[in-house]
């Protein structure tokens, strides 16, 4: 039934109540498995494939607590519609609340970061096995939808558990569901008029896979309008508007906004959008969610993104804006943004290391895909990156970016860079605890020794907790990690050991992984920060 709907692969961790389903899962010849010790990190392994191959992937784990540990890869999963389906095993029901081991109440485990969760009954008859059937369909559907959401299906199992008696897998009842296709040449009126009405119109782009904004109709809409995005979205050059908002005017508040995609990194974006209290805000969503990012929204469009911006494409070709002195104003802010930040080079630091390997990247032949950890590494990716990042902006979370970078490498030929920071990677190194890693996973390590984003946030600095418990101010260096799993390691401490290192993290070929470690102090990294967001307040 996996296979049915799409499923090719399935991360698989041990355990005695789920051995029964791996070995089926592992039989089956259209499933990989992907073995990973480490639940949390599975559950992570899985999204990355998921992201890698746009399908949904299974992750399977035994009884008990290991059901707890998938639980963050599948809410950060959920944010970024890839489907997981999470597939535990259960000890008998009868047994559940009766201090027998790894027993807790599965059922619901997952939510809400899942559209359905369904526990299995055992089958003994026609009609138990009828009602599997039908529960597994019901959950497989669901994974079917535009906005690829997560499931959970709960399996309890009775001993024996290794009898492996059936010479082969059932051929089981595939459910399909069929949905009218919607006309989006048609745009709803309102916000047709909203827009021709509009004389400062913005489209601001959200976290979005590569492949959602293919058509050049899309690029188009550049010429028409101001486009605000991350590198989170798949446009290639920096857009640089958080530094234009650093000296904000209320000239540049618009009066017309479409919100597309999913997460957006800036805060100081979102503060200054929710002051354009009259403007009329639209969202574009696969789900039709109310999601009110900017506190004034007046309508949602349900549907495919690139066909809408297409539709909107064709309307603005019919018919010229009254925007061009607003639009020539962004425009000259973003290009003088863009000059002073390709101007400024900063000193040995966090901010110079992703600022080379961003230069040295653009003339490294592809095709090659970058993933980017949460906190400051996701915030010099949006200063230096020309290209999509993939990033964890779900819900932001740090756990996980290392093993969401290897599940995609399992799936992808081209090398895949991971550009991540100290308390990010050490919290998620049981990532690099796989037998299938290969020479095409590359890493970049920002080390200083703590949380430096936590310097950037006012206030805190005035705690004496916000070092040692704040910040994990801490010593170590991925060097024996590297060492345990097999990992080539360089460091670099200097200019000249970060130009050779970062040469050799994107030419050199292993057939290993590679990880380099920059080592840098946090007070430096944070004075050259604000040395550069200072360029743009005067």
């Amino acid at each position: 039934m996996l296979v049915k709907y799409g499923v090719r692969d399935a991360v698989v961790c041990p355990g005695s109540r789920n051995a029964p389903i791996v070995h089926n899962l592992n039989e089956c010849p259209l499933i990989c498995c992907h073995p990973v010790t480490d639940e949390r990190s599975a559950g992570f392994c899985a999204l990355g494939i998921a992201q890698a191959t746009d399908l949904p992937v299974v992750v399977c784990v035994t009884s008990g607590s290991a059901l707890l540990g998938v639980v963050p890869a599948v809410a950060e999963a959920c944010y970024q519609h890839q489907s997981l389906i999470v597939v535990s095993a259960d000890r008998p029901e009868a047994w559940i609340d009766q201090l027998d081991g790894q027993t807790l109440r599965q059922p619901g485990a997952c939510e809400p970061w899942v559209a359905r969760t369904v526990s299995l009954p055992e089958p003994t008859d026609d009609v138990s096995r009828w009602h599997c059937n039908r529960l597994v369909c019901e959950a497989l559907l669901e994974t079917q939808l535009p906005h690829r959401p997560c499931v959970h299906i709960n399996v309890p199992i009775t001993e024996p558990l290794f009898l492996f008696d059936q010479k082969e897998l059932p051929d089981e009842r595939m459910i399909c569901r069929y949905e009218p296709i919607a006309d989006y040449g048609c745009l709803p009126v309102p916000l047709v008029d909203d827009l021709y009405q509009a004389r400062r119109p913005m489209i601001v782009f959200g976290q979005a896979i590569p492949s959602l904004f293919a058509d050049k109709g899309v690029d188009r809409l550049f010429g028409h309008v101001i486009v605000l995005h991350e590198q989170l979205a798949p446009f290639p050059n920096v857009s640089h508007f958080d530094e234009v908002l650093l000296a904000s005017r209320s000239t540049l508040l618009p009066d017309f906004i479409l919100y597309v995609g999913e997460a957006i990194v800036s805060k100081r974006l979102k503060q200054f959008l929710r002051q354009a209290t009259d403007a009329r805000v639209w969202r574009v969503s696969a789900t039709g969610s109310v999601e009110d990012v900017f506190m004034n929204l007046r309508g949602i469009v349900k549907g495919d993104a690139e066909m809408v911006l297409q539709a909107l494409d064709d309307r603005l070709k019919r018919r010229q804006l009254d925007s061009t002195a607003y639009r020539r104003e962004w425009l000259h802010l973003l290009t003088e943004a863009r000059q002073r930040s390709l101007a400024y080079q900063p000193p040995y630091s966090q901010m110079a290391a992703v600022r080379l390997f961003e230069q040295s990247l653009s003339s490294l032949p592809g095709p090659w895909q970058v993933h980017y950890a949460n906190s400051t590494a996701i915030r010099l990716a949006n200063i230096y990156a020309q290209h999509h990042v993939w990033c964890n902006r779900g819900v932001n979370g740090i756990e996980g970016s290392l093993s969401t970078a290897v599940g995609f490498s399992l799936r992808r030929e081209e090398k895949v860079f991971c550009v991540i920071g100290d308390l990010s990677f050490f919290y998620d190194q049981n990532a690099l605890w796989n037998q299938g890693l290969r020479g095409n996973l590359r890493i970049l390590l920002l080390n200083n020794g703590k949380g430096g984003i936590f310097n950037m946030l006012p206030g805190l600095e005035q705690s004496p907790a916000c070092d040692a418990l704040v910040a994990a101010r801490h010593h170590a260096t991925a060097q024996g990690v590297c060492g345990q799993h097999d990992v080539y390691y360089q460091q670099a401490t200097n200019m000249t050991e970060l130009q050779q290192g970062i040469d050799l993290l994107l030419t050199s070929d292993f057939a290993r992984p590679m990880l380099l470690e920059v080592m840098t102090s946090a007070e430096d990294d944070e004075r050259v920060l604000r040395e550069y967001y200072r360029l743009f307040t005067r």
